[in-house]
């Protein structure tokens, strides 16, 4: 990967930037994203920005060394403190971090947001903290997406300001992602029923305390509810 060719995920990312955007690419790493989106014209402007010294000196290096100094403003900040008011973000992009570790970034400095219109985040694991917190903070899922790449499974959310409703099962499985039911989709979540009902299995023999009863109920009401969605074939 490079500023010229980037992941599938971050290429996946990279189509959801609006033509024309001033974006922020938090815990940028190498800036690849940024450069990329430049190379191809598709903005012109961009913060990166990074909590670690390292990743820090070596997204400065590789934008100096791309000839893109004067279009990308690398920070040394953490999260969304990268951007200051005179840059007129209005594109943030997160990527290859846990779903609340997002969410932390995005509650930990609210204003930073005010004048964003697009969220294009990029979670690990976990994406249903942000949907959760889309649901109370007053921001739409525009669409999702799922990927696998090198045996690892990635979502991407996009989001714009806005009020929606979810359903239990798409907070925790994606609207989008339930509709399209793509090979990778159901892939992820049969295994995510294999592993549930082992946990289940192993708890079985154990003493039935409180909270071996509530796990088990937990286990069971998660496996009912994506079992469900994957055995609905016109969902």
């Amino acid at each position: 990967m490079n500023a010229q060719k980037l992941s599938k995920r971050l290429e996946a990312v990279a189509s959801f930037v609006p033509t024309g955007a001033v974006v922020a690419d938090i815990g940028s790493d190498h800036a690849y994203l940024p450069c990329y989106l430049i190379h191809q014209e598709i903005i012109n402007k961009a913060i990166a920005g990074e909590v670690v010294k390292g990743p820090y000196e070596s997204a400065v290096r590789q934008v100096k060394s791309e000839g893109l100094d004067k279009q990308i403003t690398v920070r040394l900040a953490d999260g969304l403190e990268a951007i200051k008011e005179q840059d007129k973000v209005d594109t943030i992009t997160i990527a290859g971090m846990g779903g609340p570790l997002i969410v932390s970034i995005l509650e930990k400095d609210p204003e930073a947001l005010k004048h964003v219109t697009r969220l294009i985040l990029q979670p690990n694991i976990h994406a249903k903290a942000i949907r959760q917190w889309a649901l109370k903070n007053g921001w739409a899922i525009l669409d999702e997406v799922i990927l696998e790449e090198d045996g690892k499974i990635y979502e991407i959310l996009v989001l714009q300001k806005g009020s929606m409703t979810l359903t239990e099962a798409e907070i925790l499985l994606g609207k989008f992602l339930i509709a399209e039911r793509s090979k990778v989709f159901i892939e992820k979540w049969s295994k995510e029923i294999d592993n549930w009902k082992r946990v289940l299995a192993s708890i079985q023999e154990a003493e039935q305390t409180s909270e071996i009863v509530a796990k088990r109920g937990e286990l069971l009401h998660l496996i009912g509810l994506v079992e469900e969605v994957l055995n609905n074939e016109n969902r």
